[in-house]
C-alpha cells in the first residue's frame, strides 16, 4: 500500500482523481491511518487548514459551503472534511453535510468528504490529522475542517488547523452564553451566520465585547463577520477576513509556532496510544495479573515522567515522521519497563 500511495502522491496533479483520494481515505478510516500517513505526511506542510466549529444549527456546513464557492470563485482548489457524530448505539452517523454542498461535487477542484467522529471526543475523529495530511501532499492549498456541534470543552480543532473560525447564531440565550470559555479563547475568526434573524446585531455585539481588543503582543482584534450562508452574503467578507487572519498570524511567527505544537502533540497522541493498546493487549491476555509478573506490573506504575509525557528534544514539523517519533517513545519506554523489570527479578 506504501508503494502505491507514494507513487500515486508523485503522480500529475493528484488532486483530481478524486475516486483514488476517496479510497485511500476510506482506508485511514478503517484502520490504515498509519501506513497512508507515513507516506503522506513528507510530502504536506503546504496547505492552510482552516478549522470551522461552533455550536449546532448554526449552520457551519453552508457556511463552509459558502466558502468554498468563494474560494473557487477566486481560483482556489480547496478540500473540505466535514465531522458528523456517531450514533453510541449503532455506530453509524448520518454525514448530512454533503446535501448542503452538492452543487459542487461536479466541481474538479473541490474535493469533500463527511466523516464519523467514530466516539472520538472534541468534535473530529482520531483519523482527522492523517487525513488532512493526504488531502495537504495530494496538492490543494486550502482545507476547510468543520467540527461536529461543538460544546464549551470541545476545543479539539485548535490543536488540529491553523487557524480556526468560530460560527454562531441569533437566539442562542444570553449573548455569548453558547460559545463562551474555551471555545471564545480558540477562535481567530468571529461570524455571526443567520444575520437576517432578530438578535443578529446584540449578538455581533455580545462577541465584540467580550473578545475585546487583540490577544498578545502585536496581535489585532479577531474579526468578527455577519453572514447569511444560504443566502451567499458575507462569504466574500469572511474569506478576506481567513485570509487576513492567516497572513498576519503567519508574519508574526504565530502559524509556524502552532504547527511545531501540533506535531508535538501529535506525536504524544500517538504515543499515548500506542501504550495503552500494549497495556490492554497484557490485560486481555491476563499477562499483568500473574504473580510472576508483579514486579513488572510495578515498572509501568512507577515509569518516569519523561517517558510518559515528553517529545524528542528538536522535534519540528516536516523534519521527521511523527508515526516513527511515536514508534522510538514506545520501543524506550518498552525497554525501560524491561531493564526495570529485570533488576527487580
Amino acid at each position: 500500500m506504501m508503494t502505491s500511495a507514494a507513487v500515486w502522491l508523485d503522480g500529475p496533479d493528484p488532486w483530481r482523481q478524486t475516486r483514488r483520494l476517496a479510497r485511500a481515505l476510506t482506508a485511514i478510516e478503517t484502520g490504515a491511518e498509519g501506513a497512508w500517513a507515513r507516506v503522506a505526511f513528507p510530502r504536506a506542510g503546504r496547505a492552510v487548514t482552516v478549522g470551522l466549529t461552533g455550536p449546532p444549527g448554526v449552520g457551519k456546513s453552508t457556511l463552509t459551503a459558502a466558502l468554498a464557492r468563494e474560494f473557487r470563485s477566486r481560483g482556489e482548489p480547496v478540500a473540505v472534511l466535514a465531522f458528523d457524530p456517531t450514533s453510541p448505539l449503532t455506530g453509524g452517523a448520518v454525514l448530512g453535510d454533503r446535501v448542503r454542498m452538492s452543487d459542487l461535487e461536479t466541481d474538479p477542484g473541490v474535493f469533500i468528504r463527511s466523516m464519523a467522529s467514530r466516539g472520538a471526543s472534541g468534535g473530529l475523529a482520531r483519523a482527522a490529522a492523517a487525513a488532512a495530511d493526504l488531502l495537504d501532499a495530494a496538492g490543494f492549498p486550502w482545507l476547510l475542517v468543520e467540527t461536529v456541534g461543538a460544546g464549551q470543552a470541545q476545543t479539539q480543532i485548535r490543536r488540529n488547523s491553523d487557524l480556526v473560525v468560530l460560527v454562531t447564531a441569533p437566539g442562542l440565550g444570553d449573548g455569548v452564553q453558547a460559545i463562551k470559555s474555551g471555545m471564545m479563547e480558540i477562535a481567530d475568526v468571529f461570524v455571526v451566520n443567520k444575520s437576517d434573524l432578530p438578535g443578529a446585531g446584540a449578538a455581533r455585539r455580545a462577541i465584540e465585547d467580550a473578545v475585546g481588543p487583540g490577544r498578545g503582543a502585536g496581535a489585532e482584534r479577531p474579526p468578527v463577520v455577519s453572514t447569511v450562508a444560504r443566502a451567499g452574503e458575507g462569504a466574500v467578507e469572511l474569506l478576506d477576513a481567513v485570509t487576513g487572519c492567516f497572513e498576519g498570524l503567519n508574519a508574526r511567527g504565530d502559524i509556524a509556532a502552532r504547527r511545531s505544537a501540533r506535531f508535538r502533540r501529535r506525536v504524544l497522541d500517538l504515543y499515548r496510544n500506542s501504550v495503552l493498546r500494549l497495556a490492554m493487549r497484557a490485560v486481555a491476555a491476563d499477562t499483568l495479573a500473574s504473580p510472576r509478573d508483579t514486579d513488572r506490573t510495578g515498572a509501568l506504575d512507577g515509569a518516569p515522567e519523561s517517558q510518559q509525557n515528553r517529545a524528542p528534544a528538536g522535534a519540528g514539523p516536516r523534519t521527521v515522521d511523527p508515526y516513527d517519533l511515536a514508534d522510538r517513545l514506545v520501543a524506550e519506554f518498552v525497554g525501560a519497563l524491561r531493564r526495570d523489570g529485570g533488576q527487580r527479578s
